[in-house]
């Protein structure tokens, strides 16, 4: 009998409701059984893996830990499979730099270092074409057969500026140019996978394209 799924997203704060839709759009193709929103230690217990929005990332840190569940979200994405999208990634990861005044709650999962807010301020933001090779799997084809590439998105986005371990993956980097540190003339880097963890700095869930959300999918099913 086949694996099946229950994904819950993080409704604390953020764009909760566009990762649940783009989810709900799979739930034919993939092999999901439910899709649910998670505000609380109950919640968390009756899912296999979680989607950690963007959203505000202290405002979620702070939210969690009034509400109880922040020690629980530690314990979980350790161990069940997680993805973090833009804010999410700033708490699933070990390291970050460029935070507020005093510093914020993080998960101390994702062994990497990111930069908080590294594109800029919200008129800062931008859309950029890119193919990847981590999707080739699921890509849309176009008319010679040729993967089509996906809209990244990207709003106050993070970048990953030091894989702190050596099984961290990188998966996206961008082209030089974009950014605001020297690191953007080398192409700065946008996602990385590690053990049961995704991080992504930019925002699959505000496109009408499912392909991230496809390979979260199947990523989650290797690990449960």
């Amino acid at each position: 009998m086949a694996k099946t799924l229950r994904i819950g997203v993080l409704a604390l704060q953020g764009a909760f409701i566009e990762h649940i839709h783009a989810l709900n759009t799979l739930r034919e193709l993939e092999h999901i059984s439910q899709v649910t929103e998670v505000r609380n230690k109950a919640e968390l217990d009756q899912v296999d893996a979680l989607i950690i929005p963007g959203g505000e990332s202290t405002a979620i840190a702070l939210i969690a830990e009034r509400c109880g569940i922040l020690d629980d979200l530690r314990e979980f994405v350790r161990t069940k499979p997680t993805w973090g999208t833009c804010a999410g990634l700033i708490l699933l990861s070990k390291n970050a730099v460029h935070t507020k005044k005093g510093g914020q709650q993080l998960l101390n999962a994702l062994p990497v270092t990111v930069s908080r807010n590294q594109f800029g301020r919200q008129v800062d933001s931008f859309t950029i074409k890119l193919t990847s090779k981590c999707l080739e799997d699921i890509s849309r084809k176009d008319a010679e057969g040729n993967p089509q590439p996906f809209d990244y998105v990207f709003i106050r986005a993070p970048a990953i500026v030091s894989l702190d371990d050596p099984e961290v993956e990188p998966l996206v980097q961008l082209p030089p140019g974009h950014g605001q540190t020297e690191a953007s003339e080398h192409g700065l880097l946008v996602a990385v996978k590690y053990r049961n963890m995704l991080g992504t700095s930019f925002h699959p869930e505000l496109t009408n394209d499912n392909r991230w959300h496809r390979y979260f999918v199947r990523m989650a099913l290797e690990h449960i």
